[in-house]
C-alpha cells in the first residue's frame, strides 16, 4: 500500500493563506461576515485537533459503549445546533430533534454496517464513527434547511393553514403543503449533488480512500453506498423531526403552543 504523503506544520499554517482570498471578497464588497468566518475557522482548527486527539485514543480502546457515547454526543451537538440555526427553543425541540437524530443512526448503521459491509464488529470504531458522523453531518445541513422551511413557512402563513384546518377539518392534511415544501427544500441540494458526483467532483470518502492506497473500483463502491446510507439518513432525520416536532408544538386545536420560537428570531 502507498503510503500517504504527510502535510507539514509549515505547509498547513501557509495553506490557510488561501483565507486572504473570501477575506478580500468580503471587504471589497462590505459583506460584514467576517470575524464570524475567522471565528468559525478558529473553532474548526481546535475542534479537530482535539478530535484527532481524542480519537486516537478511541480508536485504540475500541470500546462499544464509549464508542457509541461519542456517537450520542455527535447526536447532541447536532439537535442543538439544529434548534438554535432555526431560530427555535430548546425546550420543545430537544427532544423530538435527538429522538430522530438517534433513531436514524441507529437505522442507517445497522443496516449499513452489519448488512452490507457485514462487520464482525459493528461498533469497530474506524467504521462506526466516521460513517455515523458522515450521516449526521450531512443531516444537520439539511434538517436546518428544511426545518426553517417548515416553521417559517407555517408561522407567516398561520392564516392559510387555519383556512385549511377549518376546511378539511384534519391537521394532518392542513400540514401536509409544508411537509412537502419542507422535504423538498431539506433534500433538494442533496439530489442535485448526488446527481453530478463523478462529473463534477470526486466525494470526500472516495477520494480519501484513493488517496490511502485503495483501488479506485473499491473506492466507488464505498462512496455508492454511503452516499445511499446518507440521504437515507437524511430523509429519514428530516421526516421524523417534523413528525416528532409536530406532537409537542401544537395544542389540541392546532395552534402552535406558546414559545415555540426563539425571541432572537
Amino acid at each position: 500500500m502507498q503510503e500517504i504523503a504527510d502535510i507539514g506544520i509549515i505547509h498547513l499554517i501557509v495553506g490557510g493563506f488561501l483565507m486572504v482570498i473570501p477575506i478580500a471578497g468580503f471587504l471589497y464588497f462590505k459583506v460584514n461576515i467576517i470575524k464570524e468566518t475567522l471565528i468559525a475557522i478558529i473553532r474548526m482548527i481546535i475542534q479537530l485537533s482535539l478530535v484527532a486527539l481524542y480519537l486516537e485514543y478511541i480508536f485504540e480502546w475500541n470500546n462499544a459503549l464509549i464508542n457509541s457515547a461519542w456517537v450520542i454526543a455527535m447526536v447532541l451537538v447536532g439537535t442543538f445546533t439544529t434548534i438554535k440555526r432555526t431560530g427555535l427553543t430548546y425546550k420543545h425541540f430537544v427532544l423530538p430533534f435527538f429522538i430522530s437524530g438517534l433513531t436514524s443512526i441507529f437505522i442507517v448503521d445497522t443496516f449499513f454496517l452489519g448488512f452490507i459491509i457485514q462487520l464482525d464488529y459493528v461498533f469497530d470504531a474506524r467504521y462506526f464513527i466516521p460513517i455515523s458522523g458522515m450521516i449526521l453531518g450531512n443531516a444537520l445541513n439539511h434538517n436546518i434547511v428544511g426545518i426553517s422551511d417548515y416553521f417559517t413557512r407555517l408561522r407567516k402563513e398561520q392564516e392559510l393553514y387555519f383556512f385549511l384546518l377549518v376546511n378539511t377539518n384534519s391537521k394532518k392534511h392542513s400540514l401536509l403543503p409544508y411537509i412537502q415544501s419542507a422535504i423538498k427544500s431539506g433534500l433538494n441540494p442533496l439530489i442535485a449533488t448526488m446527481s453530478v458526483l463523478g462529473l463534477i467532483s470526486l466525494p470526500g470518502m472516495m477520494t480519501g480512500q484513493i488517496l490511502g492506497g485503495s483501488s479506485p473500483v473499491v473506492a466507488i463502491k464505498y462512496q455508492i453506498l454511503i452516499m445511499i446510507a446518507i440521504f437515507v439518513g437524511c430523509s429519514f432525520n428530516l421526516m421524523v423531526s417534523i413528525i416528532m416536532s409536530n406532537r409537542f408544538v401544537f395544542d389540541s386545536y392546532g395552534r402552535f403552543k406558546p414559545g415555540i420560537f426563539s425571541s432572537k428570531k
